[in-house]
C-alpha cells in the first residue's frame, strides 16, 4: 500500500509538472504536495459553502470520502470558466454518484472577495448541479489548505499569481489514504477514470460511451 501511495503521489507531481510545461511558462517549478496529505493531517479549518452553511474541511468534507478538489475564484476570466465547464462534464458523467459517492469541491483563491453570495451567483451562472460545493473562508485558513493540497509553487513570484494555482485537480480517497492529481482541463473522461482509480467501490466507468454528454462526444 505504501508503494502504491508513493506511485500515486509521484503521478500527481508529474501531472503538475506537465501542466506547468503545457501552460508555456518555463519558470514554473511546482512543489511536491506535502507529505501526509490525507487523513488527520489535513487542516480541519472552518469554511462556508456557497449555500452559507458552516463546515469543517476535514470532518465534514473529506473524512472517509472520495473527493475531487480544485481552486478557483469568481472573477477569473482566464482558466477558471474553462475548468468549470470541463468539471461540469465530469459531474454529468458521475451521474447520481456526484455528491453521494464522489464529492466535488472548489475552494476560492480570493476569499476576501468571494463571499457565499458571490459563489452562489457563480454556481447559478454556470448552471452547476447538486453534489458540487464552492467554499470560502478566512485567508489564513485558505492558505493552509492550498499548501496542504499541493496547490503552491516554490517560486514566490509564481506562487503569488492566483492563476498558477487553478490548473490542477486534487483527487483522493481519504478512507484508503490514496491521493493523486490530474490537470483540470484534460479530457473529462480521463478525469473520471482517475477518480474511479482511487474509488475502490468502482470497477468500471459510470457511463457507457453512447451515454457520454454530447459536448464530450464532439471532442472525441
Amino acid at each position: 500500500m505504501n508503494t502504491r501511495r508513493k506511485v500515486l503521489a509521484g503521478l500527481g507531481v508529474a501531472a503538475f509538472g506537465w501542466a506547468a510545461w503545457h501552460s508555456g511558462s518555463g519558470r514554473q517549478q511546482p512543489a511536491a504536495p506535502l507529505a501526509g496529505v490525507g487523513g488527520t493531517r489535513f487542516p480541519n479549518v472552518p469554511l462556508l459553502t456557497h449555500e452559507g452553511r458552516e463546515v469543517r474541511f476535514y470532518d465534514d468534507l473529506v473524512r472517509g470520502k472520495v473527493v475531487a478538489i480544485n481552486m478557483m475564484y469568481a472573477q477569473c476570466t482566464n482558466s477558471c470558466p474553462a475548468t468549470t465547464a470541463n468539471l461540469r462534464l465530469v459531474q454529468e458523467m458521475l451521474g447520481e454518484r456526484a455528491g453521494r459517492d464522489v464529492h466535488l469541491y472548489s475552494l476560492t483563491l480570493q476569499p476576501e472577495l468571494d463571499s457565499p453570495e458571490r459563489l452562489r451567483e457563480y454556481v447559478e451562472r454556470h448552471h452547476i448541479g447538486p453534489g458540487w460545493q464552492f467554499l470560502t473562508g478566512a485567508r489564513a485558513d485558505i492558505e493552509q489548505l492550498r499548501r496542504a493540497l499541493g496547490f503552491y509553487d516554490v517560486d514566490p513570484v509564481v506562487d503569488f499569481n492566483d492563476l498558477s494555482h487553478t490548473g490542477m485537480l486534487r483527487i483522493g480517497n481519504d478512507a484508503l489514504d490514496r491521493w493523486t492529481m490530474a490537470p483540470s482541463q484534460t479530457d473529462a473522461a480521463q478525469i473520471l477514470s482517475t477518480i474511479n482509480h482511487v474509488d475502490s467501490k468502482v470497477v468500471h466507468t459510470a457511463y457507457r460511451p453512447s451515454e457520454a454528454p454530447a459536448e464530450q462526444l464532439a471532442q472525441a
